[in-house]
């Protein structure tokens, strides 16, 4: 399957910053997830590499999440379980970098980009950067991101997103609930408060950073079969009736 998106990286100064897009509101089809997961790796690895910066590109959403195209598409579970397992390795590709990721978030996050934004270390965003877990709305459920975002947010504010999947809650709201650290009225402050930490960050200790990392991902190790699991209730659920014809009404919306 052709790669419908891109995935770039830009390293400067020991900072790497990881852009990806797709032309729909950067959604998410299952072979931008791998090569998304694929570059996260990449990038920890190398040694140049101090921290690393979690963007997109565009001026609409950062991430609106499942791509339903291929949602619509999935044939039968083993389609479906492999499709959502591309959020499973894009978060734990993060979880299991050695290096600092900062997350930036210019825009709205949906659903498996809300997940994106749970998974990254620290992350800034605008007051344009609403959230919702809208996959209850579409007869899914939050099964894949679900442990990222409750491991930032706690089990309440979770819940709360994912029962009422089809409001949104402002980003102040996601501030206070621990999704973002910090939250800027422009994208001109965003990047200036960015590039301050990174930059700070780029002169300080990576065994430090490293360390400090793995005590943040502490008891998250079962992650590796959990989120594959995961992935399975969604990929069956999604081969239903309701499921799919939530998704057309969804897309028609």
């Amino acid at each position: 399957m052709e790669l419908n998106g891109t995935v770039e990286v830009f390293v400067n100064e020991s900072i790497a910053r990881i852009e990806f897009f797709h032309p729909q509101s950067n959604s998410l089809p299952g072979e931008l997830l791998r090569k998304l997961a694929s570059t996260i790796t990449e990038v920890s690895n190398r040694d140049d590499v101090k921290v690393v910066i979690l963007q997109s590109k565009g001026e609409k959403a950062f991430c609106a999440g499942a791509s339903f195209d291929e949602l619509l598409s999935i044939e039968n579970m083993e389609m479906g379980t492999r499709f959502f397992n591309g959020f499973a390795l894009v978060i734990n590709a993060m979880r299991k970098s050695n290096k600092l990721i900062i997350g930036r978030v210019h825009q709205k996050a949906v659903g498996g980009g809300v997940g994106l934004a749970a998974s990254v270390d620290y992350c800034m965003a605008t007051t344009k950067a609403s959230v919702k877990l809208s996959e209850l709305a579409v007869g899914i459920g939050p099964f894949v991101v679900g442990p990222a975002v409750e491991r930032k947010m706690g089990m309440s504010a979770m819940s709360q997103l994912a029962i009422n999947a089809s409001e949104w809650q402002s980003a102040q709201w996601a501030r206070e609930k621990g999704l973002y650290s910090e939250v800027f009225e422009t994208e001109v402050e965003l990047d200036n408060a960015i590039n301050d930490l990174a930059n700070k960050l780029a002169t300080s200790n990576p065994e430090a950073m490293m360390e400090l990392k793995r005590i943040f991902w502490q008891g998250t190790d079962h992650w590796e079969e959990l989120l594959p699991q995961r992935a399975g209730i969604s990929g069956k659920l999604v081969l239903s009736d309701f499921t799919r014809a939530a998704i057309q009404k969804f897309k028609k919306a």
